[in-house]
């Protein structure tokens, strides 16, 4: 058995987790900062990292405790390395580092995203692979071929808003607080996702990239009038609210639904994954579900406790790059962006 210490700090989540092989999670804690970011309608990078740093060591320490292991048991820690914001990426690595030169354990650093392509495996019996997985996050809207937990491909990737964001926005024009993908699946449900003709943008034919910032305009303008970005609010009502989400929903959702099925032509694989924080939304889901279905493909979606940010996926990813013999070494840096 190895067990891997997870630590996640990418954005606004704080998550430490203890996970053996890669699929056994023993504790998996995360710590929120909704509440802390919410009157700014986003996060805010600077009070993000604070409460990173007053949360992390306390964390640790009762991860340890609900798994019942003592530092000399852990087999190696894992830490989000990249891609997030650079202060909060920070305070994990440093943390992970100073534990590695503390307790003498390996140091494997672990790429945010490809965690996410491959968290619909933890609570699975077998590896899906080779699958499209499509990752839907705060910040990211990509696709990838996975073939391996170390043969990761990226196919398509968004050119502006992340699917997030646009959430995110769309809860802000819509005065709805924060943050936004919950708030917008909750909404949905009670409105009309005919309701309203809004864009579906699918770029080049046959590209695999995503653009969501037309439709974050285009709700803008729905509410407050072509070419204006205010005076409109007041004069929807509740349901008028409740079918613009459903119908910003299901314009976000057919594009993801669209591209992830051209992904799996290109590919020819038979198995679509499904990881990141919009990969909760219900709607999803749910069209995602009835497309494989109809297509004859196996569909894995992460499950709701795994879709955020959080260090289970973290550790469990990092399990398959030790037992492949990575190692990093005290000098392991953080970086914000990531080319793949």
């Amino acid at each position: 058995m190895t067990t891997i210490l997870g630590i996640e700090t990418s954005c606004d989540e704080t998550s430490v987790a203890v996970v053996d092989d890669g699929r056994r999670v023993r504790c998996n804690l995360t710590a929120t900062q909704f509440d802390l970011h919410a009157k700014y309608g986003g996060v805010v990078p600077e009070i993000a990292s604070r409460a990173h740093l007053e949360q992390l060591d306390l964390l640790i320490e009762e991860a340890l405790a609900q798994a019942t292991i003592a530092p000399e048991q852990i087999d190696a820690i894992a830490v989000t390395q990249m891609p997030g914001l650079i202060g909060s990426l920070l305070i994990g690595v440093s943390a992970a580092k100073t534990l590695a030169w503390a307790w003498d354990r390996p140091l494997v650093g672990v790429n945010h995203i490809h965690a996410h392509a491959t968290s619909a495996a933890i609570d699975l019996t077998g590896d899906p692979w080779p699958a499209v997985a499509l990752v839907v996050s705060g910040g990211h809207t990509s696709l990838y071929h996975v073939r391996d937990y170390d043969a990761i491909e990226l196919l398509g990737a968004t050119i502006d808003d992340a699917a997030g964001e646009a959430f995110d926005k769309v809860v802000s024009i819509l005065g709805l607080g924060f943050p936004g993908g919950p708030i917008v699946d909750r909404r949905a449900a009670g409105g009309r996702a005919d309701a309203i003709r809004l864009p579906r943008t699918m770029l080049d034919e046959g590209s695999l990239d995503f653009s969501f910032s037309g439709l974050k305009t285009a709700v803008l303008y729905h509410v407050h009038g072509p070419g204006k970005v205010s005076g409109g609010l007041e004069k929807l009502s509740e349901q008028d609210v409740s079918d613009l989400c459903a119908s910003f929903s299901a314009a976000v959702v057919d594009v993801l639904v669209e591209k992830t099925l051209r992904a799996v032509a290109r590919t020819g694989v038979q198995t679509v994954v499904v990881g990141g924080g919009v990969a909760a939304n219900s709607m999803l889901r749910r069209r995602l579900g009835e497309r494989c279905a109809a297509e004859g493909l196996a569909l894995h979606l992460t499950p709701m406790k795994y879709c955020t940010d959080n260090a289970a996926m973290i550790a469990a990813h990092g399990y398959y790059q030790f037992v492949r013999g990575k190692r990093d070494d005290l000098g392991l840096s953080a970086r914000a962006s990531v080319g793949v």
